[in-house]
């Protein structure tokens, strides 16, 4: 690890740290615990049947949209995915254009990124714009006129690694993973300085022999290993620790990283298919905490990581919860990783019968049933691997207590086969095939949950899978897109449309508000994924019919 950490006074970011204001966003998840709820009201369940389209943006690209705007001021920036323009900074009150910035883009990047040339948006701090880059750059923007500061290489994007997600900004650091689960990349997360774009450290989330925890991985695969830091980080500036969470290992193929069967032995993996919890300052590893040791459905670990005060043993205790892909919903404490809770969010979880609360362990499926290996086919494993929930966030309502989940319902078969390696290109040595789980007639839904009973509160069934994101607001709404297009207002209680407008093409982006002058505004990017249904075989096939691609940016406000 290196560290060059300077002796300098650090600048605390104000509003951040806590839950959004009716007037702010300021970062991608609302706040620095990625809650994304709006103490905003002026719309409401009373009301929000009035709500019209105030403005639209076109974004210059078909590809998917994945993008959160952040509002600073009365600016609203916002990116875009892969095309001729990059970032927007617009009046947040009329769309009018004060600055785009378009970097160069390499020809052909499109095929080191996994999972589409999306973006899902930029941080601000201290009159600068960061934004992740497709080349696996990060830049620094003036805020006022897009003019670049700075750019730093963060890793060479051509071993699979693009930078999808935006940075997390804690005191004067800004701190970025990357992509390449899929390629075979080592997985790191990275610190540079605010001002100079210098790197401060780098950590490496899968240890190389000799290094610590390196017997977790079978000879030297952890060099090869995956665990990538692709989507958001939280902060909680009084513990002082960044968490984020890790990609699959690489390969899928177990068999190359360790064991062979559900009797895994030393072979966890760390640290992928896990959350960490960092020093800022150092980069140090303070805990971590696996989700699903030794992976071998690509059930990753990257989803948001979400704070909440809750009841634990009576006392109110800071937590982190998360909907994994695995199909399990965690409650973790903030300050240390200790598991509190770890339930079944979803129907039909078969991999594993439950979590160990002693060990934090997932008891696997008896026999290798749902474990494949090599030549071994294991069929009907649920949840598939786009996971029960993939990267679409979930909010915390501070309102109802609930959180409100968009999920998946599909299952699959996998084998696995020989992996070989080479550079830029897959490395998953498994070959597998999704479809519905049973006959249940849904392959999707949003679902109210209760993280502290551990239980569901309403769900509401959709025939195809890939709903958006999602924001509540304490006028007791949730909002939240779907794969045809339909961006829908839900009773925050009870579940029920109140109100929905077609944008066209689908929407997985998860929304957000803000307020000037008085009035609440509503946002939300549109544009239907293009690669996710080609992983999806027939269901795909019928993602891709639900609606046309598109790229737009919306904004509500009441009539």
């Amino acid at each position: 690890m290196k560290r060059l950490f300077p002796s300098v006074a650090f600048a605390v970011m104000l509003g951040i740290a806590s839950t959004a204001s009716a007037q702010n966003w300021p970062v991608y998840g609302g706040d620095a615990g990625n809650t994304r709820f709006s103490q905003s009201t002026e719309i409401n369940t009373s009301n929000v049947n009035k709500l019209k389209v105030k403005w639209a943006l076109q974004l210059g690209s078909l590809r998917s949209q994945e993008s959160t705007p952040i509002l600073v001021g009365d600016t609203l920036y916002v990116s875009s995915s892969f095309g001729p323009k990059n970032t927007f900074a617009l009046d947040a009150r009329t769309g009018q254009i004060r600055w785009q910035y378009s970097p160069d883009v390499p020809k052909g990047i499109d095929q080191y990124a996994c999972c589409d040339v999306d973006n899902r948006g930029v941080a601000y701090n201290d009159g600068k714009i960061f934004v992740g880059r497709l080349d696996a750059n990060v830049a620094a923007l003036d805020a006022k006129t897009g003019k670049e500061l700075w750019v730093t290489k963060i890793v060479d994007y051509t071993q699979g690694s693009v930078i999808t997600s935006p940075p997390t900004l804690v005191k004067n650091l800004v701190i970025t993973g990357y992509g390449g689960g899929e390629y075979g990349a080592r997985g790191a997360l990275v610190a540079l300085d605010q001002a100079t774009g210098k790197e401060v450290w780098r950590t490496y989330t899968t240890p190389l022999p000799g290094e610590k925890n390196s017997d977790t991985w079978k000879g030297d695969s952890g060099k090869l290993g995956g665990g990538a830091a692709w989507f958001v980080g939280s902060y909680d500036p009084k513990l002082n620790l960044v968490y984020y969470g890790t990609s699959n290992p690489s390969p899928w193929a177990a068999i190359v990283r360790g064991s062979d069967s559900s009797d895994i032995g030393p072979y966890t993996n760390l640290y992928t298919s896990s959350v960490i919890a960092l020093n800022p300052e150092t980069g140090n590893i303070v805990w971590h905490y696996q989700f699903t040791p030794h992976d071998a459905w690509d059930y990753d670990g990257v989803n948001e990581l979400v704070f909440a005060d809750l009841p634990v043993q009576g006392k109110k205790t800071p937590v982190i919860m998360t909907a994994n892909r695995n199909g399990f919903f965690y409650v973790l404490d903030r300050a240390n990783g200790k598991l509190i809770s770890a339930k079944q969010f979803i129907d039909g979880v078969n991999w594993a019968t439950g979590i160990d609360m002693k060990t934090g362990m997932p008891i696997e499926a008896a026999d290798n049933a749902k474990r494949p290996g090599a030549k071994r086919k294991a069929t009907n494993i649920c949840p598939a691997l786009l996971g029960g929930k993939n990267w679409m966030p979930m909010s915390y309502d501070h309102v109802t207590g609930l959180v409100y989940i968009p999920t998946l319902n599909m299952c699959m078969d996998e084998v696995g086969e020989v992996a070989n390696y080479t550079r830029g290109a897959f490395y998953l040595g498994v070959n597998f095939n999704m479809h519905e789980a049973g006959d249940s007639g849904y392959l999707g839904g949003v679902k109210a949950w209760d993280p502290v009973a551990q239980k569901t509160v309403w769900f509401n069934k959709d025939k195809l899978p890939w709903a958006g994101g999602m924001l509540s607001t304490a006028g007791g709404l949730v909002f939240h897109g779907d794969i045809e297009g339909w961006f829908k207002a839900l009773d925050a209680k009870t579940g029920k449309t109140l109100w929905k407008f077609n944008a066209g093409s689908g929407i997985s982006a998860a929304p957000m508000t803000y307020t000037l002058d008085g009035k609440q505004y509503v946002a939300v990017v549109a544009g239907r994924t293009e690669s996710i249904p080609a992983f999806a075989a027939a269901i795909g096939e019928k993602m891709v019919a639900a609606s046309p691609e598109g790229g737009a940016l919306y904004v509500f406000t009441l009539n």
